[in-house]
């Protein structure tokens, strides 16, 4: 799958195509019906298909300070997407050169003259170009005067529920990772590179890998039954922590995960982190002391409820 980074980088032999646009947060499962359809398309017409993206999303770009926390960075969007039938992501740096795009301009220089659309699959309810005037009907009816056919994602819901990137932030947010999984087809996770922390762990018998979560907000904050991927012996079980470490004053938000019986050095590992279980929300303790204790009950709690799944 080719990462394609802006309209400048489009070349001739990226023209003539099946298309869709969105911000693909979570690559859930209702995206996964909308790609699996784009990819039935392509076979029958012998094209690629392309997700046309954005980055940053549009509401960051607009309203920064009200932008819901992200499912996906734009690494874990794109290693989601390599599981399907996609054989392009451009990526279009969302500023105030496209924002001020005409609809129709960006018709023309994106679909048009860029990719040479020949099909393509957007929702009815999606917004483009100036002042959001570009929409399914402009599409639509774009499409009948050029010559592709422009349809609609239909609603996909399970066992009555709407999948959509809000509804799981939603279920991230009450502890129901289960729900969580169920929408989004798979455990949720987060990626990245273990860094080096400032050991406090260690000291107090629990040793963590620390990763950097590089976006503004966290659609999970606490302490969770997790399992790591991108180690030797992969998964392996722990308990994280995602937060600000107010007991040590911290300031941005980390990814801490204490695995258990494991004690390998694995600084620089690009890892998958799959969120599984909430046990509590974060906390401020007084001392050191009163962290410790607590973090053993934290260990206990996700040993107990890993050894339940086990003999489920």
């Amino acid at each position: 799958m080719e990462l394609i980074r802006g309209l400048h980088n489009l070349r001739p032999r990226h023209r003539g195509c099946v298309a869709t646009i969105g911000n693909f947060d979570g690559v859930h499962l209702g995206h996964q019906a909308v790609l699996g359809q784009l990819a039935e398309q392509a076979e029958t017409m012998g094209l690629p298909t392309v997700v046309i993206t954005f980055e940053p999303q549009p509401q960051e770009f607009f309203a920064p300070q009200m932008a819901k926390p992200r499912l996906t960075r734009l690494r874990e969007k794109y290693q989601a997407l390599k599981r399907f039938s996609i054989d392009q992501v451009l990526c279009l740096r969302f500023d105030q050169a496209l924002a001020g795009l005409e609809a129709e301009d960006f018709i023309d220089r994106v679909l048009l003259q860029g990719l040479d659309v020949r099909y393509l699959v957007v929702g009815d309810d999606f917004r483009f170009g100036k002042n959001r005037s570009g929409n399914f009907d402009l599409l639509h009816q774009t499409g009948e005067r050029v010559g592709f056919p422009v349809v609609n994602m239909h609603t996909f819901s399970i066992d009555g529920i709407r999948v959509s990137s809000t509804r799981i932030r939603e279920a991230l947010e009450q502890g129901d990772l289960a729900l969580a999984e169920k929408l989004l087809g798979r455990p949720y996770r987060m990626c990245g590179r273990v860094a080096h922390g400032d050991k406090r762990g260690r000291t107090i018998g629990f040793p963590t890998a620390n990763i950097h979560l590089h976006r503004k907000t966290s659609p999970v904050q606490g302490v969770y039954a997790v399992e790591m991927f991108g180690v030797e012996g992969e998964p392996l079980a722990g308990v994280a922590n995602v937060g600000s470490r107010p007991t040590v004053d911290g300031t941005r938000s980390l990814l801490e995960v204490h695995l258990f019986d494991f004690s390998e050095e694995i600084y620089g590992h690009y890892v998958h982190v799959n969120f599984l279980y909430k046990i509590r929300d974060e906390m401020k303790f007084e001392s050191f002391q009163q962290l410790q204790e607590r973090i053993s009950e934290d260990v206990q709690q996700a040993r107990q409820w890993f050894a339940a799944m086990g003999a489920a």
